[in-house]
């Protein structure tokens, strides 16, 4: 059946239904286009060749059929119009940074944000004098813009601590200041939430979350509706030469036509863990978003849709971190590994001392992942391990 163009289709319908086929071949999977080298017709054409003219081809790293067929459907996902795909989620949030900041502007981060994330901007800071300033997430107030503040940074929820900050206000505040907004909104993964639909700037995924949801690919993205603004993106993403392998990209596309699936499956699975450790003797709190009581539970409410299967539990502060450690280790279900969005479940132990200045809870603080296991399954190991340590 031909393809017809109805705008009214839903996002899932569009993401299926856009397949773009090569002369008479009919097929519902896509090609893999690889190139370093790219030939072009004529000596005309190759003088004529212009980076930022997305119709053509010049090399590798610029983009073949299959990466620019990945690109439009992130942006197409995100509503917005252009995106740059990276190597990982760091190199996404690292390009926007030095796209963005030169010596003696300013950026405010989040206090939750992640940790790499941080310490690009504390690089930053030390050796190309951009200043840094933080913000906690949860209160509007403690957003210090100065004249020199050039990008408001957002993660929301933080990928650990899981507040949720109200974008929209922060937008509007920036917009106030003169500064762009750029959106870390992995947890969300165009599903949840949609940040340049709340009026930010700039919205960057980690695609090696639910995107690729193999656990085993490496993949960022810059979204944007401002085609200024991506051209200056796009000018550093040429320069750094960050560009990304059509092999990893076909995983990703094999991929999307059923994250949706996985992500809402999944949160009910999340939800329904999350529920029954809020029950549990040994745990103090549960930092997830869809809990009445959680950090920026109301902003969740009105903002989102859904919610990752990505939340912590905070532990009784008479648990010491050795017997937090060592549930983690009797875990059988729960593997320990960084990152998240595949299909297997995750545990990991965080010291939030060491990184927040003002942290509410005395307990530790242990992430966890809730993958595609039986979730009855989950809660019977979370059971045993817990057993015990209060005794």
């Amino acid at each position: 059946m031909a393809n017809s163009k109805h705008p009214a289709n839903k996002t899932q319908t569009r993401l299926l239904q856009g397949h773009e086929a090569s002369g008479s071949f009919r097929s519902l999977s896509s090609a893999v286009e690889r190139a370093s080298t790219v030939v072009f017709p004529d000596v005309a054409a190759l003088r004529q060749r212009d980076w930022r003219d997305e119709t053509q081809y010049a090399y590798g790293l610029s983009g073949t059929p299959t990466t620019r067929r990945l690109a439009r459907k992130i942006a197409m996902l995100e509503s917005g119009e252009h995106c740059l795909l990276l190597p990982s989620g760091l190199a996404a949030i690292s390009l926007t940074m030095l796209s963005l900041l030169k010596t003696g502007d300013h950026v405010l981060l989040p206090e939750n944000a992640y940790e790499p994330a941080i310490e690009f901007a504390k690089f930053l800071q030390s050796q190309y004098g951009i200043g840094l300033d933080f913000y906690d997430p949860l209160d509007i107030a403690s957003v210090q813009f100065t004249p020199a503040t050039r990008l408001l940074w957002v993660e929301t929820p933080g990928s650990v601590s899981m507040e949720v900050a109200d974008l929209p206000a922060l937008n509007r505040l920036a917009k106030a200041h003169g500064a762009l907004v750029a959106v870390d909104a992995t947890w969300a993964a165009s599903i949840a939430m949609r940040p340049l639909e709340l009026g930010a700037d700039i919205s960057i995924q980690a695609l090696t979350k639910y995107q690729s949801g193999g656990s085993d690919v490496l993949m960022g993205s810059i979204v944007t509706r401002d085609k200024q603004l991506h051209q200056r993106l796009a000018l550093t993403h040429m320069q750094s030469g960050t560009g990304v392998s059509p092999e990893d990209c076909n995983i990703v596309l094999r991929s999307l036509p059923h994250y949706k699936l996985r992500y809402d499956a999944q949160d009910i699975s999340a939800r329904k863990i999350a529920s029954w450790l809020q029950q549990q003797p040994a745990i103090a709190a549960v930092l997830h978003p869809s809990l009445a009581g959680a950090p920026g539970h109301d902003i969740w409410q009105r903002d989102f849709s859904a919610a990752a299967s990505l939340f912590s539990i905070v532990f009784q502060p008479q648990i010491s971190q050795a017997a937090i450690d060592h549930f983690v280790d009797q875990l059988q279900l729960f593997h320990i590994g960084f990152s998240w969005g595949g299909s297997h479940s995750l545990a990991l132990p965080y010291d939030m001392s060491n990184t927040r200045k003002s942290w509410p809870y005395e307990g530790g603080l242990v992430r966890l992942y809730i993958g595609l296991e039986d979730t009855d399954d989950l809660i019977a190991d979370l059971e045993q391990a817990l057993n015990g340590l209060l005794t």
